[in-house]
């Protein structure tokens, strides 16, 4: 795992199962990151970001993400990132017919935009 404040490079693994990859302070400064694997017709389970956003980045499969209390759907899958604001109800879930992993990175929201974060 990370030591607090250096750059890290983690394997994924091929196993069927939940990966933590960042485990938040004092691995980062809030930063958490797990890699998930859904079988098909599996969920992640409903929750919530809370103060938190979120984004996800899917490795392999297809499936849909699950958002709000009227539980709009988008389509997720390979080569896709979805987004997920802070205080957003959601579930992913496996509607393919092969394993549906994705990369999660959950990390407190604040009012800053971040748009000089990068130059582009």
């Amino acid at each position: 795992m990370a030591v607090s404040g250096k750059v890290t490079v983690i394997e994924l693994n091929d196993k069927p199962e939940y990966q933590r990859l960042l485990a938040g302070r004092p691995q980062t400064c809030g930063m958490r990151s797990g890699r998930v694997y859904l079988k098909p017709n599996e969920s992640c389970g409903v929750h919530r970001t809370k103060e938190h956003e979120e984004m996800l980045i899917f490795i392999s499969g297809m499936g849909i993400s699950i958002i709000g209390e009227d539980q709009a759907t988008l389509d997720v899958g390979q080569g896709r990132v979805c987004y997920i604001p802070p205080h957003t109800i959601h579930n992913i879930k496996n509607t393919g017919t092969e394993p549906l992993i994705y990369i999660y990175c959950v990390a407190p929201a604040n009012n800053q935009t971040g748009e000089n974060d990068h130059p582009d």
